[in-house]
């Protein structure tokens, strides 16, 4: 393998400070990067509220088990990473290359993530017991598919669909009616961040292409995997109408679905203003349309979701 240089833009960001083994923990799998997915958790939760009874307990076993699948997903893909991050000047840095947390501590933290995630499972219902192996292993998974397959961002949005469908069957223990709601809801999530993803990939396309590592980028170019990025997103925002135009808070309430319809389009110019961010020649703002844009996009459509279910339980009442 060789070194290449990381082009104009690349940064491995959004760290903590502090030399504690709780923040190297922290960095070690990125934890400002739940932001991303774990909102749609709620708005899981928040849809299958209308079919069940939610309780403080259950949301907090919803949020355990998310952050703890995401916990075992990412430590487990810098274990499996931790050679190429060596030689990787972007990657150089993360806490397994540059040894200041070990292979060992590494292991027993995604072994406890897993462990954690398994009993929020079983803490919440059978059905969610019962699945949660099939989840961890498709999330423990991703870590191997840039050895074989371009389409590992999509792997990975797969893998963060399973947290509104997860927030969803942990409330209601049973799939949704009309059946094809959670599939399209999870189809929101699978483009989404699997477009976010792919632009991420774009700082190591020449790394990835120079040794051996498959990603979009590397494999039909920066501009194109841009293109494809955009056509995804155009895709989220398709899916996300389809979403609200079931009325999935149960009330077709004009205020209702006029506030779920102003976060479709709030998501749609966010999404917009990212892609103006990034280019193929200049990725300095990269950081900024992957983490700032993503965060305020999963963040916002919580709270337009929440503002919206407050108001379909006026309506009810």
């Amino acid at each position: 393998m060789s070194r290449v240089v990381p082009p104009k833009g690349a940064r491995d960001g959004q760290l903590m400070t502090g030399e504690s083994l709780l923040v190297r923990l922290a960095n070690f799998v990125k934890l400002p990067h739940t932001v991303f997915a774990m909102p749609f958790a709620l708005v899981g939760v928040l849809c299958a509220s209308v079919v069940a009874p939610v309780t403080i307990a259950m949301v907090g076993w919803v949020l355990l088990a998310f952050t703890a699948a995401r916990f075992a997903g990412m430590g487990f893909n810098r274990i499996v990473d931790r050679d190429v991050d060596a030689i990787n000047p972007r990657t150089a840095k993360r806490e397994l290359p540059a040894g200041t947390l070990s292979l060992a501590q590494a292991k027993g933290s995604v072994a406890v993530a897993s462990v954690l995630f398994v009993v929020a499972s079983w803490q919440l219902n059978t059905l969610c017991l019962v699945l949660s192996p099939v989840a961890l292993l498709w999330v423990l998974g991703y870590s191997y598919t840039k050895r074989f397959t371009r389409y590992s961002h999509l792997w990975l949005g797969l893998g963060l669909s399973m947290a509104p469908v997860g927030g969803y069957l942990a409330v209601t223990g049973a799939w949704s009616d009309p059946w094809w709601f959670l599939c399209v809801l999870a189809l929101v999530i699978v483009c989404w961040s699997g477009g976010f993803d792919m632009l991420y990939a774009l700082q190591d396309a020449e790394f990835d292409r120079t040794n051996g590592l498959y990603s979009m980028p590397s494999a039909i170019g920066v501009p194109n995997a841009i293109l494809f990025s955009r056509t995804l997103h155009v895709v989220a925002v398709s899916c996300l109408a389809v979403v609200v135009s079931t009325h999935p808070l149960g009330t077709g309430v004009a205020v209702v679905q006029a506030v779920l319809w102003g976060g479709v389009a709030f998501v749609a110019a966010m999404l917009v203003w990212e892609h103006r961010m990034v280019k193929a020649d200049d990725l300095t703002k990269l950081d900024a349309a992957f983490f700032t844009m993503n965060g305020l996009i999963s963040l916002g459509f919580l709270t337009v979701f929440a503002v919206a279910r407050f108001l379909a339980s006026g309506s009810v009442a």
